[in-house]
């Protein structure tokens, strides 16, 4: 499965979220999951099987609990798939940017009556 496919579903997203703050029993996964998605706890463990044999997530076991951590490797392989178009949105986060600024600007402009970047003129001595 390529690894849009397995990031595709919302649910298998929200485990690697969960999963990316550290290592989680498959309990504490399916608690969350099953509260957010009102799934069945067979159906958490398919999406967490999904994951570990797609090599997003890897499990170990400590006792009787089985513990999931993700495996940053398939998301560093996504990241450099991704970097050939960052261009795309790294050019309009910059605009973004400038246009925030910009926006601050006629604020402070706004409320204070004056160009922003301007210094204020010192007022006379006899002004009030």
């Amino acid at each position: 499965m390529h690894a849009f496919d397995i990031l595709g579903d919302p649910v298998r997203r929200r485990i690697i979220e969960l999963l990316a703050d550290g290592e989680l029993s498959a309990g504490e996964v399916g608690a969350v999951v099953q509260r957010e998605f009102g799934i069945s706890q067979p159906g958490v463990s398919q999406h967490l099987r999904v994951l570990r044999e797609n090599g997003f997530a890897t499990v170990r076991p400590q006792g009787t609990r089985r513990l999931y951590a993700v495996d940053p490797a398939p998301l560093q392989e996504l990241d450099r798939w991704l970097e050939r178009y960052r261009r795309f949105w790294n050019q309009r986060l910059d605009a973004l940017g400038t246009e925030i600024a910009r926006g601050r600007a006629r604020s402070t402009e706004d409320r204070t009556g004056r160009s922003a970047g301007r210094r204020p003129r010192p007022r006379a001595a006899d002004e009030g």
